[in-house]
């Protein structure tokens, strides 16, 4: 990996703190704290240089925490946190939260289809929100799965100024292999300027025991088709990933299941496009 790498997907986590609702059943295996000194080896091991901080917990005090801990931690180079869409205040929430200290490194808000109601995951309330996130330049991240991404792709015509980031590659369902009707929803969105996808998360969507890189590649490979590589952003997931892998067998899975690219696209996929997409301005 070049020294320009940053991964874009990856969590702290500590249960003590608050109320994890995913880790349930199999995920319990993960329910302890993982901070900056579990990750920071990892990251030096494949030169990875920054990284984008992702919510966890769909709560505004996890939020506030995530700007405190990167506040001595330089080499996280963005926080997409979590705001009530729905709370008529929340341009003034996002406003606060850039005036605490750390508040410069956030760069998105993150919303949970997977979580919510298929039918109606985001009305007028929710979508004035969005406006707010627009007019505060920050991206709108989004984690749905095939059944969501209808409401998803919607949402997205109906918000062209604001810059989405499809999480997960959409979590397509590698386990059983199907392509349809995943594959007809990312190429429309793909079809939307103001869409991103995330090339991260996908180890946890196949057999967390047996999978291999070639079961990831049909996906990774129509995402690359249908968005370009300008528009595709790397990051593990981590430590949600370590469910189906060691970090390094992650990052090495998801590199060939990339498959050849140039040397431009390489850096755009690994670090140049996170660093645009999330307006990344912090350098180690």
């Amino acid at each position: 990996m070049r020294e320009t790498t940053i991964d874009a997907h990856q969590h702290f986590l500590d249960p003590a703190k608050g109320d994890y609702s995913w880790m349930r059943g199999p995920f319990e295996v993960i329910r302890r704290r993982y901070g900056p000194a579990d990750l920071r080896p990892l990251l030096d091991s494949f030169a990875i240089r920054r990284t984008v901080l992702v919510e966890a917990r769909h709560d505004l005090a996890e939020t506030g925490e995530m700007l405190e801990a990167v506040r001595s931690v330089d080499w996280v180079a963005g926080v997409v946190g979590w705001v009530d869409l729905a709370d008529s205040g929340v341009g003034d929430t996002i406003a606060e939260l850039r005036t605490r200290p750390g508040g410069n490194r956030l760069v998105g808000i993150r919303y949970h289809f997977v979580w919510g109601d298929p039918a109606r995951p985001i009305g007028p309330e929710e979508d004035r929100g969005l406006a707010a996130v627009a007019r505060a330049g920050l991206t709108f991240d989004l984690s749905a799965r095939t059944p969501e991404l209808p409401s998803a792709l919607a949402v997205a015509r109906r918000h062209p100024d604001l810059q989405f980031v499809l999480h997960h590659l959409g979590l397509p369902p590698i386990a059983s292999g199907e392509l349809e009707p995943w594959a007809s929803y990312v190429r429309l969105l793909a079809g939307l300027e103001n869409v991103a996808i995330k090339f991260s998360g996908m180890v946890t969507e196949a057999d967390w025991n047996t999978w291999r890189a070639g079961d990831l590649a049909s996906y990774v490979g129509h995402a690359r088709d249908v968005f370009g590589t300008d528009r595709m952003v790397f990051g593990t997931d981590w430590p949600v990933c370590l469910m189906a892998g060691s970090y390094g067998q992650v990052v090495g899975g998801m590199v060939e299941a990339l498959g050849p690219v140039s040397e431009s696209e390489r850096s755009a996929i690994f670090g140049g496009n996170a660093a645009r997409v999330y307006r990344l301005t912090s350098a180690v």
